[in-house]
Order: C-alpha cells, then structure tokens, then sequence
C-alpha cells in the first residue's frame, strides 16, 4: 500500500487549523492575564489571599497563603506578568505556524502538549473528576494529530524491490 504524498496546502488539515484555534485561544487568555495583572497590580490579588484566609479562618501568620501574601510585591507581579506575555505569544506563534500547516508548528506543539502529560496524569490522580480527564483526553489528541502530521511529512523509505 502507497501512502499518499504529503500535501503542503493548510486547507487540507483541519486538525492543525482546530489546534491551531485553540493554542491561539490559550494566547489570548495568557495575553488577557498578562495586560490584567499590570493593570490591575498586586492590591487585587493581596486582598483576594486575605480574603481567602479569614473565609477559611487560616492562621494569617503561618501556612502557604500568608506565605503568599508575603510575596505578592509590585515586582512579583511584573514577572509573572512577563511569564505570561512569553507563555501567549509562543501560543500566538504556535497558532500561527499549524494555521499555516508549518512543520516547525507541527513540532512545537507536539512538544509543548507533551511536555503536560506527566502534570496531566498527577492531576487525574490528585483529582480524579471529569476536568482532569478531559484535559488529559485534549492534550492526547492533539499529541495524535500532531505526531500524525509529522510522521506524514516524512515517510519511511520503502525498500527497493
């Protein structure tokens, strides 16, 4: 049996164009986090952990939200501001590249979902639930849509006859 030889045109892969879509999903939310948390400052995100310790009636001088509350400073809040601009503009490229039906895209994002499978899997066994399993499901498939357009783009060579 022949395999047919890969088509470059973008048009004939609708799995890269739905990926596509949601990668570039992720980089508008990412995007969105980022312009908000420099806007918006670390008062919101201070008050939200206080919040969070008197609903709970948390000790507010020992634990892992005053600990928190501790590190939630102006330049705290730049860089994760930073990790989030970086984090959605490789997504935006990402969506740009498999919209284009581009190899290196093919690659990027099959790493980058791969690269969540282990936090996926711990996740289902922390928090076993319909959330965890779905995301794990998506991440599965796109690693298969992805590792398949790969695979197309570079056949095994047959053996001559």
């Amino acid at each position: 049996m022949t395999d047919k030889p890969y088509n470059p045109d973008p048009h004939k892969h609708p799995g890269l164009h739905l990926i596509a879509l949601l990668e570039a999903s992720k980089a508008v939310l990412a995007l969105l986090a980022a312009t908000g948390l420099e806007m918006l400052g670390p008062q919101p995100l201070r008050e939200a952990v206080n919040a969070l310790i008197r609903r709970f009636s948390l000790d507010p001088d020992h634990g892992t939200l005053p600990s928190l509350l501790n590190m939630i400073n102006p330049d705290a809040v730049h860089l994760a501001a930073v990790a989030m601009l970086a984090y959605g503009v490789l997504h935006l490229f990402e969506a740009w590249g498999l919209w284009r039906a581009k190899a290196w895209a093919s690659w990027l994002g099959c790493v980058t979902a791969g690269i969540y499978l282990p936090f996926d899997i711990y996740a289902i066994i922390r928090h076993p639930g319909w959330a965890s399993w779905s995301v794990l499901v998506i991440n599965l498939i796109v690693v298969g849509v992805l590792a398949r357009d790969i695979r197309k783009r570079h056949p095994k060579p047959t053996a001559p006859r």
